[in-house]
């Protein structure tokens, strides 16, 4: 990327999202972020949101989109987990996990529509999952105690909403110039994978979890020239854990 590119990503104080703001700083992009937690690197602006609250997140979006005069590229990375049985999930817990996992995406992409179709050029890159596509990682006919330490329906759900949603978008902005793209993470490692049982890594043919940076150079990609004839596309990221 010759030209400082303006970057939004919600979620961008978390894991993945710290990640693809720092791969992108550091090739000279302007970078806001949008979250409920500060990020640790002041270069980035920042205004602190409830992705859960629509209105809130609404309005910052605007804010952000004007101080930055414009956008090109829109990362959705936020995303939280549900673990457990399918049987065990309240309709609180499934609506809390489709607020952040799905609504904040839909709110997120609506706002960035008007100002990339004005300027025709654009990409939009939300994160999804493996969950989406393989009906969860735990093997339940054989051992029943995975199950309580993996995503479980909610969050698959929502991330197959995200990748639904990601379709949809691409066909709609393609006449724009506007390319939408799904990345689908396998594991990641981090603190909420630390439990994250053994029998499952032995699962994935490379022999170990992802790492964020594994996703933030794919976002990077899928927003640069190199990937300007690729839209409507869920990039697997899993080490071999689902082929499709």
């Amino acid at each position: 990327m010759t030209d400082k590119k303006r970057v939004v990503i919600s979620g961008g104080s978390g894991l993945i999202g710290s990640a693809i703001a720092a791969r992108f700083l550091n090739d000279g992009a302007e970078v806001a972020i949008i979250d409920i937690k500060e990020p640790e690197n002041s270069k980035y602006r920042f205004i602190k949101t409830d992705l859960s609250d629509v209105e809130n997140l609404k309005q910052n979006i605007d804010i952000i989109i004007k101080q930055m005069g414009g956008v090109d590229y829109l990362i959705n990375a936020a995303g939280i987990t549900s673990l457990g049985s399918f049987e065990s999930i309240s309709f609180d817990e499934w609506d809390r996990v489709h607020n952040i996992n799905l609504r904040s995406v839909f709110v997120m992409c609506q706002a960035v529509l008007k100002p990339m179709k004005e300027q025709k050029s654009g990409a939009i890159i939300n994160i999804g999952s493996v969950l989406a596509k393989n009906g969860g990682n735990p093997r339940p006919w054989l051992d029943a105690d995975e199950q309580a330490k993996a995503a479980n329906a909610a969050y698959g759900a929502s991330k197959a909403g995200v990748h639904s949603l990601t379709l949809y978008l691409a066909k709609e902005m393609a006449s724009f110039g506007v390319r939408v793209n799904a990345i689908a993470p396998g594991p990641i490692a981090s603190q909420m994978t630390t439990n994250f049982p053994q029998s499952l890594i032995n699962q994935i043919p490379l022999g170990r979890m992802g790492n964020a940076q594994d996703i933030a150079e794919a976002a990077y990609f899928l927003c640069s020239d190199k990937a300007k004839f690729i839209t409507g596309e869920i990039i697997d990221i899993n080490g071999g854990l689902w082929m499709d």
